[in-house]
């Protein structure tokens, strides 16, 4: 008979966030390849796809990072989203209150991937220090005189 035997010992660590350059590194990187993506199949002129891609793609890198990445991640985004997903490509422009809705929506999903991840990290961290006390143990208070 094979028995499995765990070769760790202790609690297991909580996860840590990749370094900001990093997450940056691979925001560029995967954004361009995006909207490229995008601009080849769909073709330029469709921002809501885009940006809805782009979030995706901010909220999925917030799993790793920091939360300093955040801003960062979000204005490469917007960058790769204003430059080359909607006509003329290469060329930045700033119109007000529609590209202040994108870097918000932006933000938003980074920091609400970095904040499901922190909250999975401590839920599963708080489940492995519970899981060595008994329930007996546990619903039994401590009596004052």
């Amino acid at each position: 008979m094979i028995e499995w035997v765990s070769l760790r010992t202790g609690a297991r660590p909580v996860p840590k966030p990749v370094a900001t350059p990093l997450v940056w590194a691979a925001t560029s990187g995967s954004a361009l390849l995006l909207v490229a993506v995008l601009n080849t199949l769909i073709g330029p002129g469709r921002p809501s796809l885009a940006l809805t891609v782009l979030s995706l793609l901010a909220g999925l890198l917030g799993l790793r990072a920091h939360f300093a990445a955040a801003p960062g991640t979000a204005m490469l985004c917007w960058l790769f989203l204003n430059g080359f997903a909607i006509p003329p490509a290469g060329t930045l422009t700033w119109a007000g209150h529609r590209d202040t809705l994108w870097l918000t929506c932006l933000l938003a999903a980074a920091l609400l991937g970095t904040t499901l991840a922190r909250l999975r990290n401590a839920h599963a961290a708080y489940r492995r220090v519970t899981a060595g006390i008994s329930p007996a143990a546990a619903d039994q208070e401590p009596r004052g005189r």
